[in-house]
């Protein structure tokens, strides 16, 4: 008789053991023998207690695309999906806690030290966007990054951005230097003459005060671009 068979004839849903052995597999062989959809699984456990969740996982992918754009979805998307309260707080807090972890990671480091994960960070907190994001990293005189915050949000493709207002901020944290970042929301990250024309206003800025612009990152879920690289810095 089959374990499936014995759990039936006891009464038990035959999920059960599906949940007992991927967490067995979980702990011997580790994330990486996972499918995304299974690593979902383990995560809606919680959450769904009584269910069989493997379908769900699936659809949820099927849906979302990836695990990443799942994590950080807008939660009137994921209740519209069907999934109640508990479940959306428990897939967003995942997604929260895995971006603040990324982020604790480059704090107080150099940028030269730590830039790919700097530009990983970013993509992380601002590639599925759906509305405009304009994002300030705040570095010291030695280039150690002090923090970084949301400067300003807008709409589907414009955040209002001041000059004044980025150096005004810089000034009140400290900051020797800047790296801008903002995100395209149409998954294009090529810059708009708006964009160049922004970054030269901020550079002039800047300039008085000896605060340095090293970069301006534009995300996008097609890529990143850089000015620096561009060659517009």
């Amino acid at each position: 008789m089959t374990k499936a068979a014995v759990q039936a004839k006891e009464g038990k849903p035959h999920y059960h053991g599906h949940r007992d052995r991927l967490r067995e597999k979980f702990f011997t062989a580790g994330a990486d023998a996972f499918q995304d959809y299974e690593l979902l699984e383990l995560l809606l456990f919680t959450a769904i207690p009584r269910r069989d969740v493997k379908p769900l996982a699936k659809e949820l992918l099927a849906e979302f695309k990836d695990l990443w754009s799942l994590l950080n979805a807008p939660a009137d998307r994921l209740l519209a999906f069907g999934l109640s309260e508990a479940v959306v707080a428990s897939l967003l807090a995942t997604g929260a806690v895995a971006l603040r972890a990324h982020k604790t990671s480059i704090r107080q480091t150099t940028l030269l030290n730590s830039w790919q994960r700097i530009v990983d960070y970013c993509r992380a907190a601002m590639a599925h966007e759906g509305q405009e994001q304009f994002r300030l990293l705040f570095l010291d005189r030695k280039n150690q990054l002090l923090g970084d915050e949301v400067h300003q949000r807008g709409t589907i493709d414009h955040a209002a951005i001041y000059p004044r207002e980025v150096v005004r901020r810089a000034l009140e944290v400290g900051a020797g230097a800047l790296v801008l970042v903002h995100n395209h929301p149409s998954g294009d990250p090529q810059p708009s003459r708006e964009d160049i024309t922004l970054t030269q206003a901020i550079v002039e800025a800047c300039k008085p005060l000896g605060i340095v612009i090293h970069d301006h990152l534009i995300i996008g879920r097609q890529g990143v671009a850089s000015f620096k690289n561009l060659g517009l810095l």
